[in-house]
């Protein structure tokens, strides 16, 4: 897979709805946030009142007892009493505003977090196939990150620091006007500067994540394919393929962090500046008798009080960006259209009844029957489920202008088998797709009913409630291996578990493991052999007990002999359901009731085994061996 190029960076598309979206997860927490600011307001109070304390300080007890020797300091040991006073209470609220801020940060990213796994569980599956895994991962590892460190460093900070410039710079202005002009000169200059480099660093930080996004996405695909790799030594070109994929992160990574390491250099070192020009300006209005040196005392430490914050909200600025961008991401994933679902018919249990008149009647039944029935929502009456799928004139494509399907009709009668064969990419998988409503057929092109209802008039949860299905590429659970059996069916019992691992034939291999059914699997399974999972994987749909089957190449990975071992067992699961295999190993679909032959998208030929041979066409040699599955 070659890796994706970008052609240029983009700035976030719109940060003050970002921003806002932030703020709607924060203002859930509104009993708080007046403790917050009485707090936030008393830490600030509290340090701009000692600094403007420096004033009498240094005009009342330290000036006038400049020279002498008898001196009286019970008045200067006071000021300072009450100005440690001061800066305890100030420390005291500044810590109990950190604390509570930390609280709403780490919920706020809780909520985040909950958010967007919710969605993305209801995001239809076109929107998982059309970009890598490791994309979506990232959205949860590396962006939740920024925003976690945001919330616990940057926002407590920001917000104590933007409540202390306000009450610094009162003061100032309180204190000497011309001084204050000056700060405000000087200050402006400094935004000015920091306006620029962080329209720099916005747009470096919004590539460093989307590369990053890229690289997670590449890794993990060549781990998931690394047998593949080997297999075909293919590592010298997955290696040059990642290092165009490093090299991009790396070159918006220099830069993001190159914009982030000079700017608070910068921003110090104006700070200092600025300290110069108003100590300058300060001794110049002394000197001329316009202000005494209790002042500028004063003002000169307020300096200090201000430009520390700036500084200090200068260097999370980089933090914010990097923070937002990841945001943006996950806010659109958030948004993403979610599966639509317009159906109605509900699945429920039912169960025979005999009324008055001795009539039997299909009842609901609220405990587990074995037995299903489509409600109907607007007359409440119950059909029963039999399992009759048909498929009329669809047309289906992926891409718009690309079909994949054409004209596609089947017919499958309750308890019927039906066999799909055909090369790769001949639209077998995509009929299940459709089948199961994970993509939905084209507009205005044929319909599917199930059970003369409309598919698109069931609820998509009953429909893929009354579906079992075996995939190729089998998938297991941190978890038992009873848990892992019982997944399709969470209320299954002890008894239909054995049952099912049974009629799989995994049950023999399951009680050698060592701690049997209770035995903890991990990594999808990676302590047990390919056909396990397989044998496991089929014991998951026999424990659902579904009334329609899709095994989809369900024993591609079983050797011949286990192939004969279970094969009696899933024809006991498939009878009296409707199943449709999808099979390149044609010796398993002989006994189906009728094969469907696809080649490009269309049904060349059609029937069961004896007829398609004696036709001598596609399937002939297929069977055969003429003509391969590719």
């Amino acid at each position: 897979m070659p890796p994706i190029k970008m052609k240029g960076t983009q700035r976030p598309k719109n940060t003050g709805r970002t921003i806002l979206r932030l703020f709607s997860y924060m203002g859930r927490f509104k009993a708080l946030w007046p403790v917050v600011f009485f707090c936030v307001l008393l830490g600030a109070a509290a340090n701009v009142g000692c600094t403007y304390l420096l004033k009498p300080l240094f005009n009342d007890y330290i000036a006038p007892f400049i020279g002498k020797s008898d001196v009286d300091l019970s008045g200067f040991v006071r000021m300072i009493l009450l100005m440690a006073a001061i800066y305890l209470s100030g420390a005291l609220a500044s810590f109990l505003s950190s604390r509570i801020l930390l609280h709403i940060s780490t919920k706020t990213l809780f909520n985040i977090r909950r958010d967007l796994f919710h969605h993305i569980e209801r995001l239809p599956l076109r929107y998982h196939d059309s970009r890598p895994h490791g994309v979506t991962m990232s959205l949860f590892t590396n962006d939740t990150d920024t925003l976690r460190d945001m919330f616990s460093q940057t926002v407590p900070q920001l917000f104590t620091s933007v409540f202390q410039i306000v009450g610094v710079f009162a003061m100032m202005v309180v204190l000497n006007l011309p001084l204050a002009a000056l700060m405000v000169v000087t200050v402006s200059f400094i935004m000015l500067i920091s306006a620029k480099i962080g329209t720099l660093s916005a747009r470096a930080f919004r590539s460093q994540q989307k590369n990053i996004g890229k690289v997670n996405g590449y890794i993990e695909e060549l781990i998931e394919g690394q047998r593949v790799v080997k297999v075909f030594t293919r590592e010298e070109e997955t290696n040059k393929q990642f290092d165009i994929l490093n090299d991009e992160l790396c070159a918006s990574g220099t830069a993001a962090n190159t914009y982030a390491s000079i700017l608070g250099p910068i921003m110090n070192n104006l700070s200092h500046v600025q300290y110069a020009l108003s100590a300058i300006l300060g001794s110049i209005l002394v000197i001329t008798g316009r202000t005494d040196i209790g002042t500028v005392a004063s003002f000169l430490q307020s300096t200090r009080s201000f430009s520390r914050p700036l500084s200090q909200m200068s260097q999370q600025f980089n933090s914010v960006l990097n923070a937002l961008a990841g945001a943006e991401r996950i806010f659109a994933a958030i948004d993403e259209r979610v599966e639509d679902d317009e159906g109605d018919v509900e699945l429920v249990n039912a169960c025979e009844t005999v009324d008055s008149e001795g009539r039997k009647r299909l009842s609901e039944s609220f405990a587990f029957t074995g037995e299903w029935a489509w409600k109907m929502p607007s007359t409440n009456q119950l059909k029963r489920l039999r399992g009759d799928v048909e498929f009329s004139n669809v047309d289906f494509s992926y891409v718009e202008g690309t079909p994949v399907l054409k004209d596609i009709s089947i017919r499958a009668k309750s308890g019927e088998k039906i066999a799909l064969v055909g090369s790769t990419g001949s639209g077998k998988t995509t009929i299940t797709n459709l089948l199961t409503r994970f993509y939905d057929i084209d507009s205005g092109s044929g319909s599917i009913t199930y059970d003369g209802i409309p598919i698109n008039d069931i609820s998509k949860d009953s429909l893929r409630r009354s579906l079992g299905m075996v995939l190729q590429d089998t998938h297991l659970f941190t978890g038992t291996i009873r848990d892992n059996i019982k997944y399709g069916n969470p209320d299954a019992s002890e008894k239909q578990i054995v049952d099912a691992a049974v009629l799989a034939n995994a049950d023999s291999f399951i009680r050698h493991l060592p701690h049997g059914y209770d035995t903890v699997i991990t990594g999808d399974g990676a302590s047990l052999s390919q056909g396990q999972r397989q044998l496991l994987s089929i014991a998951r749909a026999a424990a659902a007990n579904p009334p329609v089957l899709v095994l989809d190449e369900a024993t591609s990975s079983i050797d011949t002999r286990t192939e004969r071992l279970i094969q009696d067992g899933m024809d006991r699961l498939m009878k009296g359901r409707t199943v449709f295999v999808i099979a390149h190993r044609l010796s398993t679909v002989r006994n189906a009731d009728e094969i469907i032959v696809l080649e490009k998208g269309c049904i060349m030929e059609r029937g069961d085994h004896e007829a398609l041979m004696e036709k001598k066409g596609r399937y002939y040699q297929l069977y055969t061996g003429a003509f391969q599955l590719s």
